[in-house]
């Protein structure tokens, strides 16, 4: 069983990319990834839509099985570092003020550019039957990945 699951936009190229790397990284199956637009993931995990098209999320399983938000944006990605590579230097780091501050801030410029930067194939569009339609949904059609 994952310890951490990740939320991710997976209608975003660059997040399908990153999401593969993170992937990749995880050779003992640690983190688990879903992608937001997944039927039920954001009930299951009480986020909204607009929350999770500007980042991700990370929540990690207690003792009796309940989901606890650990973190989200730049500090979720530190975490999923952390979980991923069975580490606590990325996590350390980030906590610390500055990096923290200059993270949390180039996270944001990344979210609100991912569309002008290189990504693959998205998520959604690789598993079309797992995602909720674009429509409904409420996609942005000028946002990165939508369908």
């Amino acid at each position: 069983m994952a310890e951490l699951t990740l939320i991710f936009d997976g209608r975003c190229g660059v997040c399908t990319r990153a999401a593969g790397w993170l992937r990749r990284l995880d050779r003992g199956g640690r983190v688990e990834l879903q992608a937001s637009q997944e039927r039920g993931v954001r009930e299951a995990f009480g986020l909204t839509r607009s929350q999770t098209d500007v980042e991700i999320w990370a929540f990690r399983v207690q003792p009796g099985g309940q989901d606890v938000m650990v973190s989200r944006g730049a500090g979720a990605a530190s975490v999923a570092l952390d979980v991923a590579l069975g580490t606590r230097i990325f996590r350390a780091v980030y906590r610390f003020p500055p990096v923290r501050w200059c993270a949390d801030r180039v996270y944001a410029w990344v979210s609100a550019h991912r569309g002008r930067f290189p990504g693959i194939t998205p998520w959604c569009t690789q598993n079309p039957g797992a995602c909720e339609d674009a429509e409904a949904s409420g996609a942005n059609p000028g946002a990165c990945g939508a369908v």
